[in-house]
């Protein structure tokens, strides 16, 4: 079973609806146990840094999320969950996140081109992962956001989109894989991610 983690933010009946259509048993909630007891989980995420640690605080998810990580329960991030890896954000300077992987979040830099990074995009991996078994180079994906992950350690960004320069669209080390666009808005490129996530063996 996929925990797919409730806390007020996120398009988590998309990436539900995606999951059902794979065939993969998920559900929905905010509750300690049930995320504990799942074999994979999924953090999504809509809207500020800030917020969205706030809400995860509220619901007393802080804790778990880090134990199920370090337990090596396999994890994916989407979007501002990707973020939210990271030990800050510059679009909330004084709230950290989960600090899952060293590095921060920084606004993207790219004059000439409009902010948010909206639309579809072509991605270039940049390391092995299985999150991105078999699918052909420059692969298109859908991206929302303004912000993107800088690492300390660059060797765990998994891909690159190029918009005014180079931005990190996905992320991994060992149980724990993040993308910064949708899949479940990508189309079959989508899918096909989240079926190597749902295939995930450790």
């Amino acid at each position: 079973m996929i925990a797919i983690i409730d806390y007020g933010m996120g398009n988590l009946y998309s990436v539900h609806k995606a999951f059902t259509m794979l065939g993969a048993e998920t559900v929905i909630t905010s509750d300690a146990s049930v995320i504990e007891n799942a074999e994979k989980v999924i953090l999504p995420g809509v809207g500020a840094f800030g917020d969205c640690m706030k809400n995860l605080v509220d619901y007393k998810l802080v804790e778990v999320i880090r134990h199920i990580i370090k337990r090596g329960t396999p994890f994916l991030g989407i979007c501002l969950g990707l973020q939210l890896l990271f030990e800050s954000s510059e679009e909330d300077p004084e709230v950290e996140g989960l600090k899952i992987f060293p590095g921060v979040v920084r606004k993207i830099e790219a004059p000439g081109f409009k902010i948010p990074h909206m639309g579809w995009n072509s991605l270039k991996f940049q390391a092995n992962s299985r999150l991105f078994a078999g699918m052909p180079a420059n692969s298109y994906v859908y991206f929302v956001h303004s912000y993107h992950a800088v690492p300390k350690a660059p060797g765990i960004i998994t891909a690159v989109a190029n918009y005014g320069g180079t931005v990190t669209a996905a992320v991994g080390y060992g149980n724990v894989q993040a993308v910064q666009f949708h899949p479940e808005k990508s189309s079959s490129v989508g899918l096909k991610i989240l079926a190597n996530f749902k295939e995930l063996k450790l």
